[in-house]
């Protein structure tokens, strides 16, 4: 691979005599991960499947190398949101943010999701993540991934951080920045990448990641953390930004990351920050700076959404009676011809470019309802009193996720779908056949 001579200086720089190492592992295979869904079942439970032959990422306790000959993505436990298919060492910034029960957490750049999902398994349902792109294509590619890993407690927004920071400010106790970038420790993965690299593009990175600090400073309540990455090894887009961030923000501090599982210092005097190098780990190139801000400044109480039940939701209470083994808890709001579940506090946000506001689960129209494939994912077996659940070796999976319809025994009705144990979608069950109700942008090609 022809590197950019710009480029190749500064890393020989940068790593003095680990630079010859460092370019030895361009003609090393790639990495390929899988992240587990903990909403869904426990690593050990995937590990334990055999389906893949998985070997553990040191840094994600949820994480796994997988064989590059191997394709997970074609496998029905991926369409039942079982796991997430990540680059590993994209796996260390969600790992590394410091998540407890109940946080509001927000992940500013989110798509396409990996990130999001890791963050929303490891709330365990509790507490609220908001996901954020401000490209609204990309935006609906996150929605579709927090849907299929069955997250229940997400919003999913397509707005600039700044509009966010003025509608939320004091609001978050985490946010996760995977700030976009040069996108250096990708040119293994991804050679193309190299082509667009240049002195221009820096700047551009190191502008846009200013503005989004900046716009995070306000969002954090004291006490809150801020878990910063790149996927880039370019000093001016790492510690250069944190530092001239902190500069900005004396309210700020930054963080010790324990240097373990081949993580490298941060460039002096950060040395608290991380630096993943392909060369000392198996993975790509990455970066970290974990900040914590110690005062904030007394805001305004944000108004939260509330709800109550009506008479336009009685449809949904019947659909509940007969197919649920008991209505889900939380705050019931309609949008338009959809019926959601809020989770508690979740804010007001008008004004904002919103395209999911909680658990949607699905449609009202003319004393009807008709559930959601976000609804299906999100469900547990036990939660739901009518299923269809086949073995993973059954045909009747992959014609399922192909759209068709099957052959099912059992009471006629809504029924949900399953594989192994784990939902896949809905289907309308009438004299022993299956009408297929598989979402239609989702099927099986």
């Amino acid at each position: 691979m022809k590197l950019p001579l710009k480029y190749t200086e500064t890393m020989k720089a940068l790593l003095g005599e680990e630079y010859d190492a460092y370019l030895a592992s361009f003609d090393e295979e790639r990495f390929y991960g899988l992240r587990v869904n903990t909403l869904k079942l426990s690593a050990e439970e995937m590990a334990a499947r055999g389906v893949f032959s998985l070997r553990p990422v040191p840094w994600c306790e949820t994480g796994f190398y997988y064989d590059g000959a191997e394709r997970p993505a074609k496998h029905p436990y991926y369409h039942a949101g079982l796991y997430y298919l990540q680059e590993p060492s994209a796996m260390s910034p969600a790992a590394t943010l410091p998540i407890g029960e109940g946080d509001r957490v927000l992940d500013l750049c989110a798509a396409p999701g990996g990130k999001t999902t890791q963050l929303g398994a490891r709330l365990g349902g509790t507490g609220l993540l908001v996901a954020n792109d401000i490209s609204a294509g990309r935006a609906k590619t996150l929605l579709k991934n927090v849907e299929l890993a069955g997250i229940r407690n997400a919003i999913v927004m397509s707005e600039t951080p700044e509009r966010i920071a003025e509608r939320l400010p004091h609001f978050f106790d985490k946010i996760l920045v995977d700030a976009p970038c040069s996108g250096e420790g990708m040119f293994r993965k991804e050679p193309d990448m190299v082509k667009s690299w240049d002195a221009e593009m820096l700047a551009f990175c190191r502008s846009e990641q200013a503005k989004i600090l900046e716009a995070c400073a306000p969002m954090l309540k004291a006490g809150g953390m801020l878990l910063y990455s790149t996927c880039t090894f370019s000093p001016e887009e790492n510690e250069k930004s944190i530092g001239n961030f902190l500069e900005r923000h004396p309210e700020f501090e930054l963080m010790p990351i324990a240097k373990k599982n081949g993580f490298a210092e941060g460039l002096a005097p950060y040395t608290d920050c991380a630096r993943l190098y392909p060369h000392r780990l198996k993975g790509e190139g990455h970066f970290l700076a974990l900040l914590r801000k110690k005062e904030a400044a007394e805001g305004k109480a944000i108004p939260a959404e509330s709800g109550g039940w009506t008479k336009e939701m009685d449809a949904f209470g019947d659909f509940a009676k007969e197919v649920l083994q008991e209505k889900p808890k939380g705050i019931y709001k309609i949008y338009g011809e959809g019926l959601y579940l809020l989770p508690e506090g979740t804010p007001k946000l008008e004004k904002l470019r919103v395209l999911r506001t909680g658990w949607m689960l699905g449609t009202l129209k003319k004393g009807r309802f008709e559930p959601s494939q976000a609804f299906a994912m999100g469900l547990r077996k036990e939660e739901v009193k009518h299923t269809a659940d086949f073995s993973l070796e059954d045909e009747r999976v992959i014609r399922y996720l192909k759209g068709e319809t099957v052959e099912a025994e059992g009471k006629d009705g809504w029924t949900l779908v399953c594989v192994d144990g784990f939902p896949l979608g809905w289907a309308k069950r009438q004299k022993g056949r299956l009408k297929n109700k598989y979402a239609v942008s989702w099927k099986w090609e």
